[in-house]
């Protein structure tokens, strides 16, 4: 059995539109995986959202995973990007010059924050406490 090489993907950052854009220049789908983040976000303890293919989204599996913590994982594709941001903006309450980049992490249904704020409460030791009071960890 031969396996097939698979090209690695390459994206280019857009640049910053100066407006936000509206629900009506989305396409459908990207409505699809909008409402799929935001269901997931408030059905799971942890949810992980970054972008497919992403190594700082495996990086903060890989640690959650280290503390027994099964985190939900958000992939988003390329092209459901712009409908996801949207959409994650709306649940944060943060404005186009304060969003955060890839990966976002959910605790509790609450934003928690990117790979450095993940990375610093574990540095810490508030990251497990923060889990147990989500119901991420029992014991």
């Amino acid at each position: 059995m031969q396996s097939e090489t698979i090209p690695l993907g390459t994206w280019i950052p857009g640049t910053r539109p100066s407006h936000a854009a509206s629900s009506r220049d989305i396409p459908r789908e990207q409505h699809v995986a909008a409402a799929s983040v935001q269901k997931l976000v408030s059905e799971n303890a942890v949810t992980v959202v970054g972008r497919r293919g992403c190594c700082m989204c495996h990086v903060v599996k890989r640690l959650l995973l280290g503390h027994g913590v099964n985190p939900t994982v958000f992939e988003v594709d390329e092209d459901d990007e712009t409908g996801v941001v949207i959409e994650l903006r709306k649940l944060t309450g943060e404005g186009q010059e304060d969003w955060q980049q890839f990966p976002v992490v959910f605790v509790g249904g609450k934003l928690f924050g990117g790979l450095e704020r993940v990375m610093a409460t574990h540095i810490t030791g508030e990251l497990v406490p923060v889990l147990k009071q989500a119901g991420a960890l029992w014991l």
